[in-house]
């Protein structure tokens, strides 16, 4: 089935950005090296948005808190698993200039297109309410706001982030790379205040270990909190409706830059993820307190043991993570109702309709940290209807031309693939049968 491109002229910032690559890509060596490496950053760095949400706060401080340094290299192995995934995402975007969901359009019966749509639209509602929540809570501890006046604050924020779309994809990359770096910015001064020991975060960090089933289920949670559907969704549209070319060798080239920009804004992602552990590791298991259960707790203890600046740069991440977050999984849900069923809402009527939950949530007084934990759940459901068409699809010269990927590339994603889905199931079994 043919699938059609909608590919806009670009505009402004987006015209000259393009312009630059294309100059790129047909050989031009006016450019400095790092000037011709700029013009392909951004896509990975919306989609590393994902990787940094308030769902990866909840388990990476409970990982912390209860094992100490001994879970860092589940953080390091997911984060390798994470780029090898994004990685295929952005390549389908390129390759073909089609997002995920408009393949599995293409090639998939009506029935399985609309039961997939379905899923993903409940998965989109599930990843919203995590980080407008997850946000909500970051105003709470910030400025003292009750939840809902915070929720309130997080849906105009988010309003004004996607407003910066009808101007283009540049602004938009820039402001939400900016939120990605003002969180790791902010990881970076914990990491400097709680003073952990090194020796043990090398060792950790490449010496896999557990301790106890309980250790395990933790291991699946930071996984299921890592590696997102939106965000592959997401990243393959971002590629594949931004700079188009058809030549065997431009797409190579194309290809490689997007290698350079996943790779740097994963390894930041996956920084602020073991950062996020070390803190916890540092000052909550050192000092005994293994029982952690909730951000707020973990604002709170932050107080005595590190001082009042620990806290507010702890709160000010929150913020950062859960807008930025926000505003990445309303535009998630754009292009995958876009690309399965060819139907877009206007995003203030998207995002309007994001908010009711997330309120409702807020104003029942559910536990906020349990409610982003359940989140996660629900996303382990829906992780193997995305990464599974994403392998195969990259998998295929039909599909892919010359960017198809290679027999060890295949094998390597394919046990990625079948790893993901097997500890998420080992989750939900845990989580509803118990031991």
């Amino acid at each position: 089935m043919a699938v059609e491109q909608d590919h806009t002229q670009p505009k402004g910032a987006d015209a000259g950005t393009v312009r630059a690559a294309r100059e790129i890509l047909s050989g031009d060596r006016r450019h400095g090296r790092l000037a011709r490496v700029m013009p392909f950053l951004g896509p990975a760095f919306i989609a590393s948005v994902a990787y940094v949400d308030p769902g990866n706060f909840a388990t990476n401080i409970a990982g912390g808190a209860q094992y100490g340094y001994m879970l860092l290299w589940v953080v390091l192995a997911c984060n390798l698993m994470a780029m090898l995934v994004q990685l295929l995402s952005a390549k389908l975007g390129v390759a073909t200039g089609l997002n995920l969901a408009e393949h599995c359009r293409a090639r998939f019966s009506r029935p399985t297109v609309w039961f997939l749509w379905v899923l993903m639209e409940i998965m989109a509602m599930a990843t919203d309410l995590a980080e407008f929540v997850g946000a909500a809570i970051g105003f709470h501890l910030l400025l003292g706001f009750p939840l809902w006046a915070g929720g309130l604050l997080t849906a105009v924020a988010t309003f004004l982030i996607l407003g910066l779309e009808r101007y283009g994809f540049r602004p938009l990359e820039i402001a939400i790379t900016c939120f990605v770096g003002l969180v790791a910015c902010c990881y970076v001064v914990e990491t400097f205040l709680d003073r952990p020991d090194w020796g043990l975060v090398v060792y950790h960090s490449f010496v896999p270990r557990f301790q106890g089933t309980e250790s395990v289920l933790l291991a699946a949670g930071i996984l299921g909190a890592t590696v997102m559907p939106h965000a592959i969704f997401l990243h393959s549209s971002l590629t594949g409706g931004r700079i188009h070319v058809r030549d065997p060798v431009q797409l190579r080239r194309l290809f490689k830059f997007q290698i350079v920009d996943v790779v740097v804004a994963m390894v930041i992602a996956g920084a602020v993820n073991a950062a996020m552990l070390i803190m916890a590791a540092a000052t909550f298991h050192q000092a005994g307190m293994t029982q952690i259960g909730t951000i707020e707790a973990a604002h709170e203890t932050l107080v005595p043991l590190l001082g009042k600046a620990a806290s507010v740069v702890f709160a000010l991440s929150l913020v950062a993570a859960g807008l930025s977050s926000s505003a990445v999984g309303t535009m998630a849900g754009q292009v995958m109702m876009q690309g399965f069923i060819h139907r877009r809402l206007p995003v203030w009527l998207r995002r309007g309709v994001t908010i009711v939950p997330s309120l409702v949530v807020i104003l029942a007084g559910f536990d906020p940290t349990r409610t982003l934990v359940l989140s996660q759940v629900v996303l382990s459901f829906a992780l193997p209807f995305a990464i599974i068409p994403l392998v195969v699809f990259t998998s295929r010269s039909d599909v892919m031309g010359v960017l198809a990927n290679r027999r060890p590339t295949i094998v390597i994603a394919g046990l990625v693939a079948a790893l993901v889905v097997a500890l998420n199931v080992f989750l939900l079994v845990r989580l509803f049968v118990g031991d």
